[in-house]
């Protein structure tokens, strides 16, 4: 199976997050096929991670996730590209990786692994679960695949996930004065959070907030007793100075429920590759007992997650280049 058949065979299988069952039995049968020793680590009843190892000390893992966002849509393909759900995020990196592994191989070097986890565009419990495996501590370097346009990613924002939620008392809406608007409260602090200026880093550039969702109320002629909204904010500093300023900002309006946090990371640098830090975040925080990371993929965050979502054939090429010849002088350090 050449490249290109392999990145629309993975993308022919649905795995939105939470149903990545059949994708990860599907890796499973193919890499087996290929001579590769194969785990699938239970995360849940219905999900696991594939691991594969070619000998006893894999020192370099390719890695990625095998989940996609929803809606799936199935793959086309022209002459320079492949369009569809997973084309760049992530199911053509995982054929690049695999395509490169078996490069690898054939040139006598099997000190690599493969790591694919589930649920990275959720919460990332794969990566959580991963990250207790065995063959972590065998792992000198985690190469993760993103999309990155074939750079080399030497630093990743991090995401903090919260809640802003405030609370009312509901009246008739004809008697506004007998009750206590939870909507109104709600929109003047997010009116507050949208002109903050919070921690910006010389190195991870711009903190970033998104108000995501607002809901509340309970119907039209009832003064709302309850609101909230979803935030995410994409970190270039640790998370406590952010959740600091919110609070500051709240008083006594509302309070704040933590969803969910991973910081700023740095990946390693090296030299002959082309390097930019993105603004997006990985599993990498979840991966800490894998090794030193890099990151690199092929594709654009910008269709990624979009219904126009595509990849370059030509990038998937690069890529398996790219992926060899990184394994190669990580593998060549002492």
């Amino acid at each position: 199976m050449n490249l290109f058949e392999l990145t629309t065979s993975l993308m022919n299988i649905p795995s939105v997050s939470g149903e990545e069952e059949a994708v990860g039995f599907w890796l499973r049968d193919h890499l087996q096929s290929l001579g590769w020793s194969v785990e699938l680590q239970k995360v849940s009843d219905n999900q696991n991670n594939v691991i594969a190892w070619l000998n006893d000390t894999p020192r370099v893992w390719l890695s990625t996730h095998i989940d996609t966002v929803p809606p799936f849509i199935p793959p086309t393909e022209d002459d320079e590209k492949i369009y569809g759900r997973g084309a760049c995020d992530a199911k053509g990196i995982i054929a690049a990786q695999i395509t490169a592994a078996e490069e690898l191989r054939k040139q006598g070097i099997d000190d690599i692994g493969l790591l694919y986890t589930v649920e990275e565009e959720t919460s990332s419990t794969g990566a959580r679960a991963a990250n207790d495996h065995p063959l972590a501590a065998k792992c000198e370097y985690l190469i993760n695949g993103e999309p990155t346009d074939n750079d080399l990613a030497i630093g990743s924002k991090g995401t903090f996930r919260l809640k802003i939620k405030t609370k009312g008392k509901a009246a008739h809406s004809a008697y506004p004065e007998m009750g206590d608007s939870a909507i109104e409260k709600l929109l003047d602090i997010l009116e507050d959070v949208r002109h903050t200026k919070f921690p910006d880093d010389e190195f991870f550039g711009e903190t970033t907030v998104n108000i995501g969702t607002v809901e509340g109320g309970v119907a039209l002629n009832v003064i709302p007793p309850s609101a909230e909204a979803g935030l995410a904010v994409r970190l270039t500093t640790p998370r406590e100075p952010i959740e600091h300023a919110l609070e500051s900002l709240l008083r006594d309006r509302g309070e704040i429920e933590v969803l969910s946090c991973s910081e700023p990371v740095k990946m390693l640098e090296v030299e002959g590759f082309k390097q930019k830090v993105v603004r997006f975040t990985t599993d990498i925080p979840y991966l800490t007992n894998w090794g030193q990371p890099l990151l690199l993929g092929p594709g654009s965050i910008l269709v990624a997650h979009t219904k126009d979502e595509f990849v370059l054939k030509k990038d998937l090429e690069e890529a398996v280049v790219l992926y060899v010849e990184l394994a190669k002088e990580l593998l060549s350090r002492e």
